[in-house]
């Protein structure tokens, strides 16, 4: 039986990050925020992809939270590709990065993304934003 026949309402996230403190800081935010959602995390785009491709993020539901400044395959790019994929274009993507250039915003919201997040500065305001994420994907139906 796969997830989506077995009732199964598990999200699974992959986090596209390259810098290891904003990784280590989502990891304590979740569980701060008590989140248990199972999280995978890949350094760049392309492993991102492969990441999916692959099944090391299991199929159903799958959110990926997306820093666009990454080595190898940026954000945009990993986009891009992953909107062409007919396996994979249908799958949620939150960008969480530094970037506030209107362009990359304009770029990613073109590339359908579900949100734009700034990275917060501090620990506690990116408790409160992965707090407000979980509220979000818990109250969203997501395929």
């Amino acid at each position: 039986m796969t997830a989506a026949t077995s009732g199964d309402r598990t999200l699974h996230i992959l986090l596209i990050e390259d810098d290891e403190v904003d990784v280590m800081n989502v990891r304590r935010a979740f569980q701060k925020n008590h989140i248990a959602n199972p999280l995978y995390v890949a350094t760049n785009g392309l492993e991102g992809l492969e990441m999916l491709r692959n099944g090391k993020v299991p199929e159903g539901r799958r959110l990926v939270l997306l820093d666009l400044n990454l080595p190898k395959m940026n954000g945009l790019e990993f986009l891009r590709v992953l909107r062409a994929d007919p396996e994979l274009r249908t799958v949620s993507v939150v960008v969480l990065t530094t970037s506030a250039d209107e362009r990359d915003k304009i770029d990613a919201y073109n590339l359908n993304v579900a949100g734009y997040l700034l990275k917060p500065v501090t620990f506690i305001n990116f408790v409160e934003v992965m707090a407000t994420l979980n509220k979000y994907w818990t109250l969203v139906e997501m395929p």
